[in-house]
């Protein structure tokens, strides 16, 4: 799938997502249905992954591995997922990506994938 659709996709299943919300990042552990929870794990192995690596363990971007991200506050992490890093190749990905998505994904890689 062209990233262009894909992203346009992740656009429109974000709309229909259902969230508990919160006003922190910090503060929640947000419900992603299972669908979605689906296509945000095909996002961090595949649009994450073509920077940090198919293994998280680096590249363009850095590692995304728990012992790499110990340390940074969640907040920092799910700020730079959802406004990206100005001068670097990481985008935002507001617009495309809730708050909550985005603390659930910081979730994950601080589990980290199987």
């Amino acid at each position: 799938m062209p990233i262009a659709v894909h992203r346009l996709s992740l656009l429109f299943a974000t709309v229909s997502v259902l969230v508990v919300g919160a006003t922190s990042a910090a503060a929640i552990e947000p419900t992603i249905e299972a669908g979605r929870q689906a296509q945000l794990k095909y996002l961090l192995a595949q649009d994450c992954g073509s920077c940090h690596g198919m293994t998280r363990k680096g590249g363009l971007g850095p590692a995304l591995l728990p012992n790499n991200l110990e340390g940074k506050p969640d907040a920092l992490l799910v700020a730079t997922i959802l406004d990206g890093r100005s001068g670097t190749a990481m985008p935002p990905w507001r617009g495309q990506l809730t708050e909550a998505e985005a603390t659930w994904l910081v979730e994950q890689l601080r589990r980290g994938l199987e």
